[in-house]
């Protein structure tokens, strides 16, 4: 999944936004002012924060470890870091 497929998936669900209310560089995706998403879209490895549900979230590390690890900087029950770069299936990083 290349930066700007991630932003256009991002902004595929309804009422989605990208706002940068951090820095220019962090892309923070929300719906109804909840945040889902955040990403600098500019680095290499593509990494991205996404929330989860506690349980998936999990299941998701123990699956993809090293790929998919407790959200940086974010409530680790509730949030993964997900590197996106093409190793992980791009349907995993969707799910």
């Amino acid at each position: 999944m290349t930066p700007q497929e991630l932003r256009a998936f991002c902004l595929s669900f309804n009422a989605a936004v990208e706002d940068f209310p951090f820095n220019p560089e962090t892309s923070v995706f929300k719906v109804q002012g909840k945040l889902f998403a955040l990403s600098n879209l500019e680095a290499r490895p593509l990494k991205v924060n996404l929330k989860c549900d506690p349980e998936d979230a999990v299941r998701l590390r123990g699956e993809y470890e090293g790929l998919i690890v407790p959200g940086w900087h974010m409530n680790k029950r509730h949030w993964n870091t997900v590197t996106v770069d093409g190793e992980l299936p791009d349907r995993v990083v969707r799910e």
